[in-house]
């Protein structure tokens, strides 16, 4: 065994380990915070995109048939407008052979426009009661209603029985409307008329305090006295008919421009305005209505023309004018992004079925091919190589390690890279060797400067063509070494990756990351191998020839991901990189989850990095542009673009489940789970697993992968934002011992 020191005895690795880790720490907590807040407002979104859609919050309750004991009976016999000027309430008639036309439901992109340009070509006004969910998504219309010199009331803001409806929820409807309004056109109003509400007889008991306390705040409420009943859509003649009043009467008359199929009523409306004109009606608004009937001089009925601003309308200004315009911005938004994310979910849901199915016909082709009996790689390969241990801290696993080496099958020599470590790796690993009887062992301290560096120092100092590269915590199969550098047999391999299994599995974390090793990251080995495009070699277990890696440039410091980075590297330089499924490695995974987030993160950011490093690979020739055109767009897509959309899913099942159907949304969650299911436990059969591991995966759907979405978002965020983070060292126990019984 030998033992070799630095020139230099100083140890700065102390300091600059908890420096960086400081410095760290303080960049990635706002990071953090604001992948968190990220996911926070896609769901906001998508709340106000179903409170609009009265998908949140919705109540299709109306009541029928309720007393009207406590009505007054001059109202319940008056007119259909009902005042409550100086808190007396009075109904107001329309006057005779004046129409004050009404439009309720609306504004609607598509039929509201055809009623507007009905009546600017026979310069009627007309007084349109709107939905405040449908004015915030639509605010244009509104803008032209009111500058073609409409007059605009109250229908609610989601369109609910307001009867049901609690103070609170009333005094909501009614506020966010006039937001919705005051963003779309700059005005409020005093108008309103209630949802499911025909002629003031059946107001009842329940209803009238609402428009009692309603016109406490000052609004005026509308009833109709003629229905056209346009909205059972029983023909355009039953249509003008039933909106004609008896006896040359004024009347409030009722259609509608929304909540439905409206061509008949387009077709009616200019017939029915051709009518009353002949028979000697003149229209107006509802305010026109009541400034008539009082007999207020006010020169022309108001609403005839121009945009003057109607008797009804109040200029929005201040806080409320401001308020109004962030609403409609806010749905402006949700309006755009719903819709998309809904596209873009049914792609990624597309291309996640796709990969499952891939994965599987991939993989089994993939074993078939490898377990053949005649496959072989080429002659024997039976020549030592060197394995290379890069250390940092290692001081409860190295022994452990060193002790799985010694029963190697192979021949190999051991160089233990101490990377400035401080609690000892270094003479516990010369004193493991001794004990172990290993002569071939070389421990090599150097100051700390990270993973690359020690793996670039021990490639520098092997003595063999073929280097094994593992980590400090990693346990070894005695055949390991053997299974992996079989390949090499064939001259075009450059490199090999070997099957990585987690040894702590007994924790509900570690169990959580077993079913990722065997089924994410075996199964992509496979696909990868066979498409000729892996893109990264474990750092736990991995076998290099030594002058590929010297061709590349060694191990770079590039990016955190330097197992990654020198992968890329070699398929750019010519080589094939290939999965030795049978050359199995024990890795201690994360124990605690602050542990397996740092871990990920690493991970995630570095892959990124590396990705972008190679950038250019996408236009190169050969075998570099092979892996630029296949491999790196099957890496975003699935590593990247796919998990980062994937929470998506989950926020939509659980937006499905508690506000549309329940069942419904139940079952699309079992059936995506069952495929995984299927996935999973195919590739547990091919690596010989135990399947009761995968009783745990419903609850690793719905928290481990959680967990991983998020370190993926907050990755994306670093990358975005520019920030570097330095090579981390997680907590070890030692807990993996041996590979033996580790399933």
């Amino acid at each position: 065994m030998t033992t070799t020191t630095p020139s230099r005895g100083r140890r700065r690795a102390p300091s600059r380990m908890e420096r960086a880790a400081g410095k760290a720490a303080a960049l990635q907590r706002p990071r953090v915070v604001l992948a968190l807040l990220l996911l926070l407002a896609l769901v906001c979104v998508m709340l106000l995109d179903g409170y609009l859609r009265a998908e949140v919050g919705g109540d299709q309750r109306v009541r029928t048939g309720a007393s009207a004991s406590d009505v007054p009976d001059d109202i319940l016999d008056g007119g259909p407008i009902v005042t409550f000027r100086g808190g007396q309430a009075t109904t107001v008639s329309v006057p005779d052979k004046t129409i004050a036309l009404t439009f309720d439901d609306g504004p609607n992109p598509t039929w509201t426009p055809q009623v507007l340009a009905i009546l600017e070509k026979y310069e009627v006004p007309a007084t349109f009661f709107l939905v405040g969910s449908m004015v915030s998504r639509y605010p244009g219309v509104v803008r032209d209603m009111v500058g073609q010199g409409h007059e605009v009331g109250i229908h609610t803001f989601t369109h609910v029985d307001l009867s049901y409806q609690s103070d609170t929820r009333v005094r909501r409807e009614m506020e966010q409307t006039q937001l919705a309004l005051a963003g779309a056109a700059g005005i409020t109003t005093t108008l309103f008329r209630a949802p499911y509400s025909s002629e003031t007889d059946a107001i009842d008991n329940y209803s009238w305090p609402v428009y009692k306390k309603l016109g406490q705040d000052g609004y005026t409420s509308v009833f109709v006295d003629t229905d056209s009943d346009d909205w059972k859509r029983p023909g355009v003649s039953k249509i003008v008919q039933w909106a004609t009043p008896k006896k040359n009467k004024g009347a409030s008359v009722l259609f509608h421009d929304a909540g439905g199929e409206r061509s008949q009523t387009i077709e009616a409306l200019p017939r029915y305005i051709e009518k009353m004109r002949a028979k000697g009606y003149t229209f107006t608004t509802i305010s026109g209505a009541l400034e008539k009937q009082q007999q207020t001089p006010a020169g022309a009925a108001p609403g005839t023309g121009g945009s003057r601003l109607q008797a009804a309308h109040r200029e929005a200004t201040g806080a409320i004018l401001y308020e109004g315009k962030a609403l409609v911005a806010a749905v402006a938004v949700a309006e755009w992004a719903v819709p998309a994310l809904s596209v873009g979910l049914l792609v990624v849901g597309v291309a996640v079925m796709g990969r499952f199915g891939m994965m599987l016909l991939i993989a089994r082709r993939h074993h078939r091919l490898r377990n053949r009996r005649r496959f072989s790689w080429g002659p024997e390969v039976t020549r030592p190589v060197t394995v290379i241990v890069p250390a940092y801290n290692e001081k409860e696993c190295i022994a452990n390690t060193l002790d799985s080496l010694a029963r190697s099958t192979h021949p190999i020599e051991v160089i233990v890279v101490d990377d400035g470590s401080t609690d000892g790796t270094s003479e516990i690993a010369r004193e493991a060797a001794l004990a172990l009887g290993m002569t071939d062992v070389r421990v090599i301290r150097q100051e700390n400067a990270g993973k690359p560096a020690a793996l670039n120092h021990g490639v520098r100092s092997a003595r063999h063509d073929i280097v094994v590269m593992m980590d400090g915590d990693t346990v070894f199969e005695p055949d390991t070494v053997r299974q992996l550098v079989q390949p090499f047999a064939d001259p075009e391999v450059g490199a090999v990756a070997g099957n990585a299994k987690v040894g702590n599995r007994t924790t509900v974390i570690g169990a959580w990351q077993h079913i990722e090793y065997v089924m994410g990251f075996n199964l992509d080995r496979r696909m990868y191998d066979l498409l000729r495009c892996m893109p990264t070699i474990p750092g736990a277990i991995g076998a290099f020839r030594r002058e590929a890696v010297l061709q590349a440039g060694g191990m770079s410091e590039d990016t955190l991901a330097e197992d990654t980075d020198i992968t890329i590297a070699l398929h750019r330089a010519g080589w094939r990189v290939v999965y030795q499924e049978h050359a199995r490695a024990w890795t201690e995974a994360p124990g605690s989850l602050k542990q397996l987030w740092s871990q990920r993160y690493r991970w995630s950011y570095g892959t990124m990095q590396a990705l972008w490093k190679h950038r250019t690979s996408l236009t190169d020739k050969g075998p570099s542009g092979r892996f630029g055109r296949v491999g790196m767009p099957l890496v975003v897509l699935f590593q990247i673009v796919t998990p980062v959309f994937a929470p998506l899913i989950d926020v939509f099942t659980a937006y499905s489940m508690i506000f549309i159907d329940f069942k419904a949304a139940l079952l699309a969650w079992l059936a995506v789970l069952g495929v995984q299911l299927v996935c999973a436990a195919y590739a547990f059969r091919l690596d010989r697993e135990k399947y009761r591991y995968l009783l745990m995966m419903p609850l690793q759907q719905l928290a481990y992968r959680q967990m991983m979405y998020l370190v993926l978002i907050h990755s994306c965020v670093t990358a975005l934002t520019g920030g570097r983070l330095r090579w981390q060292k997680l907590k070890r126990t030692g807990e993996v011992g041996t590979p033996a019984g580790a399933g």
